[in-house]
């Protein structure tokens, strides 16, 4: 087992109510364990799948301090097994998982003084956009929400976790990536809760993953970003809003519409004193004047409740 461990620095007023609470959502806690702010160690473990190997990062807050300005926390990954992990691989990881790559400080300065959007962002100064551990779960997240709610959503994405039964040695369960997913085949998928239609774009996706680098660097580079859209849009089963949802949560994309979004569409008409329910096109409208930081107004919008 190695276990690089590194420091990083968080900016002053980040946000680590958030962050713990996106990752808490699975209250049974199968590939992720949140110790609140209550704690001694505040932080996350989430089981991950790191060079095809069962891993742990375990990332830790400073307890609240408000003398101090400057704060850090750290991380460390527990990989069973030999691994030649980078302290810039798990840099470029934890940054990503804390939005740390996130302009927030641009986006609050330029709209703070919005008439609508200025008191949500006084409410939650510092808030960031949390991602998975990888685009691939990003992704399967995304296809098993697709027109569900979230406690539906999470009760099969448990199921799923205890299905691919993939264990780290402290016990935790890893999230199964494209490998797996496609192992387990349709009719464990289908066991799993996930309907026909989702079962099959699933396992497509895990293929293309697997058999075409699907969501590496690579890949990203090789397309970009327009051309990663309607490669995806071409897959069976995958929509504009899975498509913004899993580059959102899985790569921290900042200009995503999420026009569809029900939870944005809601909140956003009790913002603007709708008496009837926004329709996706005026919300993409709306959402337009805030180009490249659309990602940042819905996480604002779902923070309403």
């Amino acid at each position: 087992m190695t276990s690089p461990l590194i420091q990083l620095n968080l900016p002053e007023n980040f946000h680590i109510e958030g962050i713990l609470a996106y990752h808490q959502r699975d209250k049974q806690q199968l590939a992720e364990r949140i110790h609140d702010q209550n704690s001694d160690t505040p932080g996350i473990d989430k089981g991950i799948i790191w060079q095809g190997k069962p891993a742990l990062i375990a990332i830790r807050f400073p307890k609240h301090n408000p003398t101090s300005k400057i704060s850090q926390a750290t991380a460390e990954l527990l990989v069973d097994g030999p691994s030649k992990t980078t302290e810039a691989e798990l840099s470029l990881l934890t940054e990503r998982m804390l939005g740390l790559h996130q302009d927030v400080a641009l986006f609050e300065q330029k709209y703070r003084d919005h008439p609508l959007l200025g008191s949500l962002i006084a409410n939650n100064s510092g808030l960031r956009i949390p991602t998975v551990a990888s685009p691939f779960e990003a992704f399967s997240w995304a296809i098993i929400g697709q027109q569900i709610s979230v406690t539906a959503a999470i009760s099969i994405r448990s199921r799923l976790i205890q299905t691919a039964a993939v264990l780290h040695s402290t016990s935790m369960h890893c999230y199964p990536d494209a490998e797996h997913i496609n192992a387990l085949g349709y009719q464990q998928l289908r066991n799993c809760g996930l309907s026909d239609s989702k079962a099959n774009c699933l396992l497509n996706l895990s293929s293309h993953v697997i058999s075409e680098g699907y969501f590496s660097q690579n890949w990203l580079k090789a397309l970009g970003a327009e051309n990663v859209r309607q490669t995806l849009l071409d897959l069976k089963g995958i929509g504009p809003w899975t498509i913004n949802y899993g580059l959102l949560r899985g790569f921290g994309w900042l200009d995503e519409s999420l026009e569809t979004d029900a939870a944005v569409r809601r909140n956003l008409t009790q913002l603007l004193q709708l008496e009837d329910k926004i329709s996706p096109s005026r919300t993409a409208e709306w959402l337009e004047q805030f180009r490249p930081f659309r990602s940042l107004v819905a996480a604002h919008l779902w923070e309403m409740g």
